[in-house]
This record gives structure tokens, sequence and C-alpha cells, in this order.
């Protein structure tokens, strides 16, 4: 069942217009198919996810870029 959910939410990000939005909703379904992954006892899946939540959150929180004119 986590990973039908960890697949749905997946999908829905597909579906956020703001970059901030679609970052948050990568973090929830890392860490669902983080949590599957401990579920079915591979170790892959787990490390994949973490690293996908890590760049995800590090995307969030540093500080935006700008465009030199």
């Amino acid at each position: 069942m986590v990973g039908w959910v960890a697949t749905a939410v997946f999908i829905a990000s597909y579906f956020c217009a703001r970059p901030d939005t679609l970052r948050r909703v990568q973090v929830a379904g890392a860490l669902l198919w983080a949590v599957y992954g401990v579920l079915a006892h591979a170790p892959p899946v787990i490390v994949a996810n973490i690293l996908l939540v890590v760049v995800a959150i590090w995307t969030v929180k540093r500080p935006a870029r700008t465009v030199a004119p």
C-alpha cells in the first residue's frame, strides 16, 4: 500500500505549478518510497530516496539565485 501511495504522490508532483510546492511534494514522495524500502528490506531504495530527500530539502532551503543582466 505504501508503494501505491508513494506512486500517487510522485505523479501528483507533475501537477505542481510552483517550484517550492514541487520540491515539498517530492520530499513527501521520497520519504514514502524510503518507508517502502524499509518495509521491503531494500537498502538501494532506502538510500536512493534518502538522498533525494536531502537534495530536495537543500533546493528548498537555499537562497534564490539571481540572474545577472
